[in-house]
């Protein structure tokens, strides 16, 4: 985005003007616009060049400036982006490890992240596919109500291999762990009196 022209910059003969708190000036001749500026001790600064005339504002372009670019961090700090976990395991899992992975699992796509979930053949087991299909379908039904299968089971060399997506994307999960854990801290208060 390019900087909004300012002062001596703007080139037109008049401008939709706007005071510096807020209050609609009207329609005013460029030189007078600029004169008002001046007597503030503020800038006249082109808000939208589109429109006709050009809509201008009587502020402190530094101020502006730096202000715009507080929106711009903020924004950056807010963004997340979604991980891809990855989680494996042999096709002779015990039972309890098995819950144990997909304990894990559930805890990753509560999160709002995407989880890698891969079965890895050793020797012979490669010519028993099935079983690892089998077993990731297994996992899949462990945990539907915290996410859906994004990539079928497939072969990948030694490996078989199946995406599992969050139904809650990572801005709605990390909002709804912060409400729970706000719910929390006045139960916790209330119990240590």
């Amino acid at each position: 985005m390019s900087d909004p022209r300012i002062n001596d910059r703007i080139r037109v003969s008049e401008v939709r003007l706007v005071g510096p708190a807020g209050e609609q000036v009207g329609v005013v001749a460029i030189d007078q616009a600029l004169r008002l500026a001046r007597e503030a001790d503020l800038d006249l600064v082109e808000i939208s060049p589109g429109s006709v005339p050009p809509v201008c504002k009587i502020m402190d372009y530094g101020k502006f400036k730096y202000e715009a670019a507080q929106k711009v961090r903020e924004a950056r700090k807010n963004q997340v982006n979604t991980v891809l976990k990855t989680v494996r395991f042999g096709l002779k899992i015990d039972d309890h490890d098995f819950e144990t992975k997909v304990g894990q699992v559930r805890k990753f796509l509560k999160a709002g992240d995407k989880v890698k979930v891969m079965v890895v053949f050793r020797g012979r087991e490669q010519s028993r596919p099935e079983m690892g299909v089998r077993l990731l379908r297994r996992l899949s039904e462990g945990v539907t109500e915290f996410g859906i299968v994004e990539s079928n089971p497939s072969i990948d060399g030694r490996s078989m291999v199946m995406v599992i997506g969050p139904l809650k994307n990572k801005a709605e999960a990390r909002a709804e762990a912060k409400k729970a854990q706000q719910k929390a801290e006045p139960a916790s208060a209330t119990e240590d009196k």
